[in-house]
């Protein structure tokens, strides 16, 4: 079963996602379908010589909440998606990486929204710059992964991106 746009409006085009609302043929009949339409991102799961991960503490103003994240950054157009993922570890958390492993992609909400998220192993870990935008501040951290186990449990890591990356990276921890 597929289903075939038949009409699509743009309800709401802001600078970082748009939203169209969609009239879709699904077995020969109509159904709406609203759409977050967003540029993609990567995100990094960097670990240390010590075998511990980089982690950010930010707040998230969706959320009203401070969350532990993996560094992660929006795909600027047409943007490779590696190249992406260095541009985000180093202007996030100052550092720079010299292996780098793809660890796959995850749709984040695909019942509504397009975003993919590229994710990503980063070892060989040296000191860059941090170049943070102005509206953004963030706390980084170092932690074993028995330490994120635990702030999962505790609901502090709890987006998508950060938990699928840190089970996929496993195998890449020592």
């Amino acid at each position: 079963m597929q289903e075939h746009k038949l009409s699509s409006e743009m309800k709401f085009d802001g600078k970082l996602i748009k939203v169209t609302y969609d009239v879709a043929e699904v077995n020969g009949k109509e159904a709406w379908r609203e759409v977050v339409h967003h540029p993609g991102a990567s995100a990094v799961v960097a670990i240390d010589e010590d075998n511990r991960i980089i982690m950010e503490k930010q707040f998230r103003y969706a959320l009203n909440d401070y969350l532990l994240e993996i560094p992660a950054g929006k795909l600027d157009a047409g943007e490779d998606p590696l190249v992406c993922a260095k541009r985000e570890l180093e202007e996030e958390t100052g550092i720079i990486a010299s292996e780098w492993i793809s660890l796959g992609t995850i749709a984040t909400s695909p019942g509504f929204c397009n975003e993919v998220i590229h994710l990503y192993v980063a070892k060989g870990l040296s000191k860059g710059e941090i170049h943070w935008d102005e509206d953004e501040y963030v706390e980084v951290e170092r932690y074993r992964f028995d330490e994120l186990l635990q702030r999962i449990k505790e609901e502090k890591i709890k987006d998508s991106k950060s938990l699928s990356a840190l089970l996929l990276a496993m195998p890449y921890l020592k």
